[in-house]
């Protein structure tokens, strides 16, 4: 039983992936067809996001009302009602009105899995589960592709992955009883408690700078991955159709770095994947110094790809040992919450240095942020614990 529910969070971390790169594969079919500017993409991902943390926040309260099964089977079922209802959007304001249920769903789904195998799980399977999310968001633009290339509108494209997530739903709906079988006393002794406080969870020991250390890391892939390319194509003249393609590697480094971090993780605590992942980032941003030229950075990046897999699911699954059960909702619920903060503000903030300086400032930014990450957590270790 264990095993099959297992085999359940699996394929919903891959069904949580589908849908994150849709927007971006279907937005230039869209904004033509809407006649809206192109920039207004950005107005859907933000309402996304804004919903996506709020949802994120609200999870130690839902699931101790709820269960983390009952969390997960309604908000897949939002996500896969607003993405139906993406598919059969005629305007664009039809668009920001269901980009509200697609982000509360997503934050509530991704926090409540989160938390759960972090209690219930070793950190093999949270590497491997990530390594899943990779794949799903991987497979989310093929299938749009695959819908274009077609002759059939970006609609369609949406409503395979809505049937998709309905078929998830069913899945979830059916496994309810195997969340509570595996749960077991754990969760019982947990949902008996009052939901925390925002003040009460940042009053906890060492959570403020694990924050940070969440913070900087979505930050710091965001970064990478909207502006590895531009760099490549910008600092060194490598073409747009090249640097693409390296873009393309860094998210390949990260699946393909979560997949390998699942078998060193029967050998490292998370504290020392956390470390190992952030020294081959520094490591890799030495391949960034102009002398080295463009082929350096083009390994460059891959390499920080490969350094960025282990980090974000290390951080999480440590959440429970390091600060208890009782708490690890509250925590990862607002650990979700700052990492779309991070994702919303680093990324943006670069874009300004490189308009108003130089794009040469990539690595500088990138260094500057994971050091700052690699102290936040260390000074999270030590205040919190080594796990």
């Amino acid at each position: 039983m264990v095993q099959l529910l297992l085999a359940i969070i699996y394929l919903a971390f891959i069904s949580l992936g589908l849908p994150d790169a849709l927007l971006g594969s279907a937005w230039p079919s869209i904004y033509q067809e809407f006649n809206v500017p192109v920039s207004y993409m950005g107005i859907v991902s933000a309402l996304i996001s804004i919903d996506t943390v709020i949802s994120s926040l609200m999870s130690d309260w839902m699931n101790r009302k709820l269960g983390a099964g009952k969390v997960t089977a309604i908000s897949v079922a939002m996500t896969a009602l607003a993405l139906l209802g993406f598919s059969f959007s005629s305007s664009f304001w039809m668009l920001c009105l269901l980009a509200i249920p697609y982000g509360l769903g997503a934050g509530g789904v991704d926090a409540a899995l989160n938390n759960y195998v972090a209690m219930h799980y070793s950190s093999r399977h949270m590497s491997w589960l990530h390594c899943m999310w990779g794949i799903g968001a991987s497979v989310g633009p093929y299938i749009m592709s695959f819908a274009l290339s077609g002759g059939q509108p970006w609609n369609m494209g949406y409503r395979y992955i809505a049937f998709m997530q309905m078929a998830l739903t069913a899945i979830l709906i059916f496994s309810l009883p195997l969340w509570k079988k595996n749960s077991g006393q754990k969760e019982s002794t947990v949902d008996e408690q009052k939901p925390m406080t925002f003040g009460q969870v940042l009053s906890i020991r060492g959570v403020k700078a694990i924050m940070l250390t969440f913070f900087c890391y979505c930050g710091l892939e965001q970064t990478a991955g909207l502006w590895g390319s531009s760099f490549l194509s910008m600092a060194h003249g490598i073409s747009a159709e090249e640097a693409a393609r390296y873009g393309s590697l860094f998210y390949l480094g990260i699946t393909v770095g979560r997949a390998a971090s699942g078998f060193l993780t029967m050998k490292f605590s998370d504290t020392k994947m956390v470390r190992l992942g952030t020294a081959v980032i520094l490591a890799a941003l030495v391949l960034f110094i102009p002398v080295f030229g463009p082929n350096a950075a083009k390994i460059g990046l891959v390499l920080i790809g490969l350094g960025c897999a282990p980090i974000y699911p290390s951080i999480v699954h440590a959440t429970p040992a390091r600060f208890g059960a009782a708490r690890s909702q509250a925590i990862i619920g607002m650990q979700m919450a700052v990492a779309y903060v991070g994702i919303c503000l680093l990324p943006p903030l670069f874009g300004l240095l490189a308009d108003h300086v130089t794009i040469w400032l990539f690595p500088v930014y990138m260094l500057a942020v994971t050091v700052v990450m690699g102290l936040m957590h260390e000074k999270a270790v030590k205040r919190a614990g080594n796990v």
